[in-house]
């Protein structure tokens, strides 16, 4: 049982570990801004360690000595850890996630992914979307990509009621307004705007699924579009910061457009006032 939990967590610590009377750390990860996210029983494979850590709570530092049975064992590391060494690492925990029952899931056939209940299946579902989250703000956007369209390839199965009906349409809006964003960052804006006019089905008043088909449009050089979808967005949040700044945007760049193509009309027709 603790092994198939050690699988299951991820986790993002900041860790040092030493020597008994060492000052300096003989591996450390604290001078890394953002640590990557590590599965217990893979990425952390240190005996006492693994343990120490599923004691631990997110947001919480500790301090642990261990023997060498929990450590590095009898033969030690060379030639950093002696034979027999006693270690102490301090800890602190950033997050924890737990992908177990999203693993069991996605092991399951359709059919059987069709059995489970729906309260589980949004479990899941948000799970999926967590880690996607944790890869977006770590600027993996290939991950985070991936993660938020296995929390959408589940979330297709027909309600049963008004109440599960809402419960999905909540979960899915979540989903598609992450990876709308995610694929401008991913600059594929056509993708964007696809999972952006998703969103406003589920929600035709959702502002920021019309700022993200707004952002969309205007990468593609659609700017009527674009101005459609931020000026609806603007109608519901007038004072949003956003939206305003990306509307200024907008006609600088269709000023800019128009100016070039003045520019290149004159050029074509230049010859044919001048033969005249």
């Amino acid at each position: 049982f603790l092994f198939s939990l050690l699988l299951a967590l991820g986790c993002t610590v900041k860790y040092s570990g030493y020597l008994e009377h060492w000052d300096e750390p003989f591996c450390t990860n604290c001078s890394s801004k953002s640590p990557r996210l590590m599965k217990l029983g893979k990425d952390v494979t240190l005996g006492g360690l693994e343990i120490g850590l599923l004691t631990m709570k997110k947001g919480e530092v500790a301090r642990f000595v261990f023997t060498p049975d929990y450590a590095y064992g009898r033969q030690g590391c060379p030639p950093l850890i002696p034979p027999n060494a006693t270690v102490m690492f301090e800890v602190e925990v950033l997050d924890f996630l737990d992908s177990d029952e999203s693993d069991t899931f996605f092991e399951l056939t359709a059919e059987q992914q069709d059995t489970f209940p729906l309260q589980k299946v949004l479990k899941v579902a948000d799970t999926e979307r967590e880690f996607g989250n944790y890869f977006y703000r770590k600027r993996h956007f290939e991950g985070a990509k991936d993660r938020y369209k296995r929390a959408f390839s589940i979330l297709g199965r027909s309600p049963s009621s008004e109440a599960e009906q809402c419960q999905i349409d909540a979960s899915k809006l979540l989903v598609l307004l992450n990876l709308s964003l995610t694929y401008l960052k991913l600059e594929r804006p056509a993708q964007a705007l696809v999972y952006g006019e998703k969103a406003l089905e589920i929600d035709q008043r959702n502002a920021k699924a019309l700022f993200r088909c707004g952002q969309a449009c205007l990468c593609m050089t659609e700017y009527e579009k674009a101005r459609d979808f931020l000026v609806r967005a603007q109608y519901i949040q007038p004072f949003n910061h956003d939206i305003n700044n990306e509307l200024k945007k907008l006609a600088s760049c269709y000023k800019d457009y128009m100016e070039k193509e003045k520019e290149m009309c004159c050029r074509m027709f230049a010859p044919l006032n001048s033969s005249s």
